[in-house]
């Protein structure tokens, strides 16, 4: 449970550096996070009321960090530092995605909403990069 409350940390400071905006991000951890068993397409489909067919936004939350992790974890290591970055940072980089668009979806806030849209745009872009890169050398797709 550390490990993920770890990767929600990472995940708020690149997003904060991806943005290159000078955007101060302050990350206060409140308890841990468990994986959650709803589909996230149930999650991701849901009314923009804010509430899901399982509860809330919490559940599209739990389904993003729960997919970003299997996704991670399932990249195996080659020894390559270059194939390596690349095969785990674009699933790391997916979940800030999903994890931007349920604040999209469900937020009120219109400053963390445009953030979240920076988000989107600055990771997709990102996320296309490295698996242009994957293509050319060969690495993991």
């Amino acid at each position: 449970m550390h490990r993920a409350n770890e990767v929600g940390s990472l995940l708020v400071l690149c997003a904060a550096v991806a943005l290159g905006s000078g955007v101060t991000v302050a990350y206060a951890q409140q308890g841990t996070l468990t994986p959650n068993p709803s589909s996230t397409a149930e999650a991701q489909s849901a009314p923009a009321s804010g509430k899901t067919a399982t509860g809330d936004s919490t559940a599209a939350f739990k389904a993003a960090d729960e997919r970003m992790m299997n996704d991670m974890q399932g990249a195996a290591y080659t020894g390559n530092a270059d194939d390596d970055f690349v095969s785990h940072m674009i699933p790391h980089h997916q979940g800030a995605v999903d994890m931007a668009e349920t604040e999209l979806k469900y937020g009120k806030d219109p400053q963390l909403k445009r953030l979240a849209q920076r988000i989107v745009t600055s990771q997709r872009q990102e996320i296309d990069f490295m698996k242009k890169w994957q293509a050319k050398h060969g690495g993991k797709r």
